[in-house]
């Protein structure tokens, strides 16, 4: 892998990071507490607000989870680790990481 990938990976991770951070501020009042006053909402009302909080609570959870493994290949770029498989070392293969730029194992590893 020349440097040209290499920069290209961290712009669409510096992207990537970027756009789930704003999604994430966007969505954040969709989690907040549901409030259960009787007389505003009914019991389908609140049963609907309850579940799209838990759909918004495990969206975030997910969004979360990413935005670690993005930091995770941008600490690898900067420390000249990127594309090397964690379990056997060897170069994780350039059409592998287009698809998923935060991908830690080569498709051999990954599939043991």
């Amino acid at each position: 892998m020349n440097q040209t990938d290499i920069d290209r990976f961290r712009q669409q991770l510096l992207a990537l990071q970027s756009e789930l951070r704003a999604q994430e501020e966007s969505t954040r009042t969709e989690s907040e507490p549901v409030e259960l006053d009787q007389a505003r909402v009914g019991r389908l009302s609140r049963m609907d607000a309850l579940q799209t909080q838990q759909m918004a609570l495990e969206t975030s959870r997910r969004r979360q989870v990413q935005l670690q493994k993005i930091e995770g290949a941008l600490k690898r770029i900067e420390s000249g680790d990127f594309g090397d498989c964690f379990v056997c070392a060897e170069e994780i293969d350039l059409r592998r990481l287009e698809v998923d730029p935060t991908n830690t194992r080569c498709i051999r590893c990954a599939e043991a």
